[in-house]
């Protein structure tokens, strides 16, 4: 049983490993829905949390209470009130607010303080450190409404945070917010989060949610049946929100999608939507290649794309020394020409760093990637994985169920990365009539 245990740990923990080793430092703004509390879920998330602060990660938490706040409103006759997808706060609804804050509060802090035994919190001592962060304006009369004691955030401390996250603590805030005469306001928790991700420069905002990501073409008939973009480009993601109403409650497709769409535009590269229906969802999101919500990404740095006929040097630049040493199959500057469109890059100031093809076989579901290349110059930098996803997000567009490569030396990377071997046997019958018996490739296939 420990040996067939061993050869599960090894290849799981070294997989697990870089990303490890690539947050620690960084700066994560983690948003949790009011939601997850009442759904039980605070317990594990603590864990996980900790767990992730253990391995270097700075923790800024903040809380959602909206169900919270709703119970206390009911078990005084009162209905909540929403316009424009914001609570309308009277003095009732301002009194539940604080009550329900001061409550979470309590439940969070107890949370990271049980150290139980035989949990990854074991021996651990989390200090939560909460205080006043944010500065907050009232929303105002808007379109006729008035959201009275609703407030947006104003300003955020963010010399404080920051001296508080380098005391190794982590940082909670609740979705409250207090002028500078002292009146006090309630935020949304998801503005907040997007405001202090934007304030800090974060690395991360997540949000931890109802709903289990973006699905691609959701807003089409029978979307709820579309599997989960686990990565949207900024743009891409933009383009989606146009398309789609103004979001008014959580589970619509837009209400967390506009926070990550504005984190990304001001500063912070990446943000992401997992669900907390999912046990883990923080460390799968976090450690694993493919994740399991979606993660916005802005690319501005770089342009990963769909080639032209322009970038035909450029490719063949790239890949012509690993042709050379026979890590990839020869092909001729025709064949790159006649199939450019099949072809995903990644062009940093004009100069391609990374490319990959996808060629479609329709009738059995699947393609190929082909010609998978990243300079050595950026070699580490996560520029395979960029590719990679793309080309994923290409064939399930295509409504493709798997995708497959033939290699002779870089088997190990495709497998961490959850491909399969296969025998060649396996290939559509058209690759198969191509497929090079010398040369003894590895047929790896992924599920998609």
């Amino acid at each position: 049983m420990s040996t067939v245990f061993n050869f599960t740990f090894v290849p799981w923990f070294r997989s697990v490993a870089p990303y490890i080793h690539m947050h620690r430092g960084k700066t994560f703004v983690v948003g949790i829905a009011g939601e997850a509390i009442a759904a039980g879920k605070l317990p594990h998330l603590a864990q996980d949390l900790a767990l992730i602060q253990s391995m270097g990660v700075k923790v800024v938490l903040v809380h959602g209470f909206r169900p919270q706040v709703n119970d206390q409103l009911r078990a005084k006759g009162h209905e909540p009130k929403y316009s424009h997808g914001i609570r309308i706060t009277d003095e009732v609804a301002l009194d539940c607010a604080e009550e329900a804050a001061g409550q979470l509060r309590y439940e969070i802090e107890a949370a990271f303080s049980q150290g139980l035994p035989n949990t990854p919190m074991a021996g651990s001592t989390v200090r939560v450190i909460s205080g006043n962060f944010l500065t907050a304006r009232p929303v105002g009369i808007v379109d006729g409404v008035d959201f009275q004691h609703s407030g947006v955030v104003r300003k955020v401390d963010v010399e404080g945070i920051v001296q508080t996250l380098n005391m190794g603590a982590l940082v909670m805030l609740s979705p409250f917010g207090f002028s500078p005469t002292g009146e006090a306001f309630n935020l949304s928790m998801e503005e907040v989060a997007t405001s202090v991700a934007m304030a800090l420069r974060a690395d991360k905002l997540i949000f931890v949610s109802e709903i289990p990501g973006i699905r691609i073409h959701a807003t089409e008939p029978g979307g709820e049946d579309n599997p989960i973009d686990t990565e949207l480009p900024l743009a891409a993601a933009e383009l989606l929100l146009a398309q789609l109403p103004e979001p008014r409650l959580p589970t619509d497709t837009g209400f967390y999608l506009q926070h990550c769409v504005k984190a990304c535009k001001g500063g912070v590269e990446r943000s992401h939507i997992v669900p907390f229906a999912v046990d883990g969802s923080l460390l799968l999101e976090v450690y694993m290649h493919d994740g399991i919500g979606t993660m916005v990404v802005d690319e501005k740095l770089e342009e990963l794309r769909e080639a032209t006929a322009d970038d035909v040097g450029g490719i063949l630049q790239l890949i012509e020394p690993f042709e050379q040493d026979g890590t990839l199959v020869k092909r001729s500057r025709t064949e790159i020409e006649r199939d450019a469109d099949h072809y995903t890059i990644i062009d940093h100031d004009g100069v391609i760093f990374a490319c990959a093809a996808l060629y479609p076989y329709p009738e059995a579901k699947t393609a190929e990637m082909a010609a998978l290349t990243v300079s050595p110059h950026s070699q580490g930098q996560g520029d395979g994985e960029k590719i990679l996803k793309r080309i994923e997000q290409r064939a399930r567009t295509m409504g493709l169920r798997s995708i497959f490569v033939l290699t002779t030396r870089t088997m190990h990377w495709f497998i961490k990365r959850g491909f399969q071997p296969v025998d060649p046997d396996w290939l559509p019958e058209a690759r198969k009539r191509k497929y090079n018996w010398d040369r003894r490739s590895q047929v790896l296939v992924k599920k998609l």
